[in-house]
């Protein structure tokens, strides 16, 4: 069913499209409407409005659609990064237990190598206190 054309003036044409871009909620007309009350000269304007929001919402959704694959590639990237900083993180983590192994079995062999010193000391006392023994012996 059709609109009546003489039921209420349609509101004007706004910048934008959308149910929210209008100035009030008093009425909104159809295409069919705005395109059967005007005249040529007014559907030619009302034609290059549309041709131009149009226009420029498609350059707006092209703008977002760069944007958003700018983000999913960065993301992605991001997520390559995070794997490679994972893998070295693993990499050190191996080097330090290693390192931390080695110095277990470096402070064994110091603590063995103290106990020889101490042992050579003692014997090289002896051998000291043998030797004034065996010179006194010789006397």
């Amino acid at each position: 069913m059709r609109p009546s054309l003489t039921t209420s003036p349609c509101l004007p044409l706004c910048a934008s499209f959308g149910p929210s871009d209008l100035p009030s909620p008093v009425r909104r007309c159809s295409l069919f409407e705005v395109m059967a009350t005007g005249t040529p000269d007014s559907q030619a304007r009302f034609g290059q409005s549309v041709k131009g929001l149009l226009t420029e919402k498609v350059n707006t959704c092209g703008t977002d659609v760069i944007a958003l694959t700018k983000q999913v590639l960065k993301g992605s990237r991001s997520s390559e990064l995070l794997g490679q900083a994972a893998r070295n993180m693993v990499l050190q983590e191996d080097a330090i237990l290693h390192s931390e192994d080695s110095l277990r079995k470096m402070a064994i062999i110091t603590t063995h190598l103290q106990y020889q010193q101490e042992a050579i000391q003692k014997n090289v006392e002896q051998s000291s206190n043998l030797q004034d023994q065996l010179n006194h012996l010789l006397k």
